[in-house]
């Protein structure tokens, strides 16, 4: 049940720390602060050669306290790099048919970048366990969740770009179930991550009683 497992686990925190950091060191002042704050999930880039390494330092590190994942996944043979260094879940700015059959063979959940309902149809088809509503969701802004799940309401997406502590509320109103942060969630110290981290995950919580 790995992946139904990881896919609650995302889902119930409901945020996860975008990371691009150059060090391994930096990686785990992010995690230090991210697990801090009650948000123990990361997205390692594959924007950087050492994500794969990075991945797997997290996962010996950390273990079962750090939900850590790989993103920018554009390929299949990427997906599997990143799987055989650890990745418990692949998130993309993009839908590709062959990563979506790599992660539903080794059940790990993948969140690809949509642009059209018919893609994320196609994904959802071959088993995605997300939407990624990216890079349109710079454009569209919290609407676009209602957009996607006005044809499909149980569509899962998780949303990233745009969202900040400010308008985080109305993307979970409009029924996005996992949201992506940058900034927030690695720039200054351990203490400002958990800080950032506690504040996003106040307004998830209360958010989702209403």
């Amino acid at each position: 049940m790995k992946k139904v497992d990881i896919t609650k686990k995302i889902v119930d925190c409901g945020a996860l720390a975008i990371v691009r950091a150059e060090t391994f060191e930096r990686a785990c002042e992010i995690a230090d602060g991210c697990i801090k704050g009650g948000i123990p999930v990361m997205e390692m880039s594959y924007t950087l050669n050492s994500a794969g390494e990075m991945i797997q330092g997290l996962s010996n590190k950390y273990g079962k306290e750090l939900c850590v994942g790989a993103g920018t996944v554009l390929d299949s043979e990427t997906a599997r790099h990143a799987i055989l260094h650890g990745a418990q879940f692949i998130i993309a700015p993009t839908y590709n048919e062959d990563v979506a059959k790599v992660c539903n063979r080794y059940q790990i959940p993948y969140a690809p970048g949509c642009t059209s309902l018919t893609e994320a149809v196609d994904a959802l088809s071959l088993g995605a366990a997300f939407i990624k509503a990216f890079p349109i969701s710079d454009f569209y802004g919290p609407k676009l969740a209602k957009v996607f799940k006005t044809p499909i309401p149980d569509m899962p997406i998780l949303a990233s770009g745009g969202i900040n502590l400010d308008n985080l509320h109305t993307w979970i109103e409009n029924g996005v179930d996992v949201c992506g942060f940058g900034g927030l969630l690695t720039n200054g110290s351990v203490d400002d991550i958990a800080q950032n981290a506690m504040k996003i995950r106040e307004i998830i919580i209360n958010t989702r009683k209403k």
